[in-house]
């Protein structure tokens, strides 16, 4: 199959489960999407396992054609999170920057310690050799809330719109740092390279604060490009431009992209749009990125639940992945109750705030691309379906419950103020 018959498949595939979840169950689209990818996946691998194993071979030989790592880290990421900023208001992050910033920074590295400390534990029962520089690994993979499952989910949970803010915020911005803590793990882990205390900061501040400022810059001359013209193709071709060559460049500076697309999204979405853009342009350039973003966010987690096809998952797989879930969420407990704790004596949070931030923290595309980008090895065969396994618990069972949760915490609290 050619890379184009390839495309046909997977869109034709998006387009089939999306209209069977709208008519038959309604789900949320990305985990409607991800749940008929997976029961898709099992009915080959059932198929396989009773003696026709064609099916399963055909589909691996296509699945194999995509590589989701590049695919996802090097292409959809940066369109999913541009339009994702697009329609964040800034306003409302400027209110919640100190929360924000925290888990985006301080929360990640917590989060990314506690995991590895858990993870090395529970494998040194299992009689693995992995060194805790691993398990720090697999931490900071798995640590970052992804901002594409977030924001696919939590337009439809019914949250406080502060709760929103302060999660999919969070999500927007925490990747650039645990892609940067993960870089760094990593070659520490594989010995190809041992970086001093001083290259690890100038890593970050290269990565993360010239991603700032890249996006910045780049949002700022598109400002500039749409403010000089009124036609609403042209514009929104310059903001295509934005993301593509944006990226692009931002990747051969060795600055956060997606940073870059996170901040040049919001100066737009907001500066740009209230003062550079006329109603017709706005509406248009609304229309177009909300149904590019529905468009390959439907790819996205079609491919997640395809990804099953070309993993090796064993029963022991299984039972791990199992045992984490727990100890991730603990984990992500940690690392927002504390925040919130300090920050609470000088301010107020939504009622059930730690919950909410804990559960609403959904894992997805960029824990499964970035362990797939790990080396072959043992770290890579242990680490690779357990956060396969995490990521879709995640999709699946907390992003079809977290709207429960936030009803649950309303009328609780609603309760409570009724009953004093």
């Amino acid at each position: 199959m050619t890379l184009w018959d390839v495309v046909a498949l997977l869109v034709s595939l998006a387009a089939l489960f999306g209209y069977l979840n709208h008519r038959l169950f309604r789900l949320p689209s990305t985990i409607g999407l991800t749940l008929f990818a997976l029961l898709l996946s099992l009915s080959i691998l059932a198929l396989g396992a009773s003696g026709w194993d064609e099916g399963r071979t055909w589909a691996a030989g296509v699945l194999a054609r995509v590589d989701f790592s590049a695919t996802l880290m090097h292409g959809l990421l940066s369109f999913l999170l541009f339009a994702g900023a697009l329609h964040t208001d800034l306003d409302d992050l400027r209110q919640q920057r100190w929360i924000i910033g925290i888990l985006a920074t301080i929360g990640v590295a917590t989060s990314t310690l506690l995991i590895g400390a858990f993870t090395y534990g529970l494998l040194s029962l299992f009689g693995s050799s992995l060194s805790f520089l691993h398990c720090l690994l697999f931490g900071a993979l798995i640590a970052p809330t992804d901002p594409i499952a977030v924001l696919g989910i939590m337009k439809g949970a019914g949250a406080p719109e502060s709760l929103t803010t302060k999660i999919t915020g969070e999500s927007l911005f925490n990747d650039g740092v645990a892609v940067v803590v993960f870089l760094v793990l990593l070659q520490l882990a594989t010995g190809t390279h041992t970086p001093g205390i001083g290259e690890v900061v100038w890593l970050f501040v290269e990565e993360v604060v010239g991603g700032v400022l890249f996006g910045l810059a780049i949002g700022g001359l598109a400002y500039a490009m749409l403010n000089g013209v009124d036609r609403y193709e042209v514009e929104v071709l310059i903001t295509l431009a934005v993301v593509t060559g944006g990226y692009a460049a931002a990747q051969a500076l060795h600055l956060s992209g997606p940073l870059a697309m996170v901040v040049s999204g919001l100066l737009i979405g907001n500066h740009g749009r209230l003062f550079a853009m006329s109603e017709r342009t706005r509406e248009h350039l609304d229309t177009f990125w909300e149904l590019l973003d529905e468009i390959l966010n439907a790819v996205l987690f079609l491919l997640i639940g395809l990804e099953l096809l070309v993993l090796a998952l064993g029963w022991s797989d299984v039972l791990l992945g199992a045992v984490l879930i727990p100890l991730v969420l603990l984990a992500r407990w940690l690392s927002v109750w504390w925040p919130v704790a300090v920050l609470r004596m000088r301010r107020t949070f939504t009622p059930g705030a730690v919950q909410l931030l804990t559960w609403g923290g959904l894992r997805g595309g960029i824990s499964v691309a970035l362990a797939l980008s790990l080396p072959e090895g043992p770290a890579r065969e242990t680490f690779l379906p357990a956060t396969y396994i995490i990521a879709v618990f995640s999709i699946l069972v907390q992003g079809l419950t977290v709207g429960r949760l936030v009803r649950a915490v309303t009328a609780r609290e609603g309760a409570d103020l009724t009953a004093r």
